[in-house]
C-alpha cells in the first residue's frame, strides 16, 4: 500500500501493517470504528508483522477481532476495532 495517507485509510478501511508500525498515518483522523491491518511478508513473517501492529494499536485504544488470511495472496489482515 505505497503512499498511504488518511485519505485512503478512510477510503478502503485498511492500513498496511508498516504503515502502523512506522506511524506513517495518524489514525486519531480515521472515523470508523472497524479497520483491516494487511501484512505483506514472506513466510511466517506476515503473522508477526500483523501482531506486532496489533499490539502497538492496543496501546492507542483499538482491539484484536481476528486474524486471517483473505483470498490466495500471502497477504494477512488484522481486523481491529476501536474500544
Amino acid at each position: 500500500m505505497p503512499n498511504e495517507t488518511i485519505e485512503s485509510v478512510v477510503r478502503t478501511h485498511a492500513i498496511s501493517a508498516t504503515a502502523v508500525l512506522r506511524q506513517l498515518v495518524d489514525l486519531r483522523a480515521y472515523p470508523h470504528r472497524h479497520l483491516a491491518v494487511v501484512a505483506y511478508a514472506a513466510g511466517g513473517d506476515s503473522v508477526s508483522q500483523a501482531l506486532a501492529a496489533a499490539d502497538h494499536l492496543s496501546r492507542l485504544g483499538w482491539e484484536l477481532i481476528n486474524v486471517t488470511q483473505v483470498g490466495s495472496g500471502r497477504a494477512l489482515h488484522a481486523f481491529m476495532r476501536r474500544r
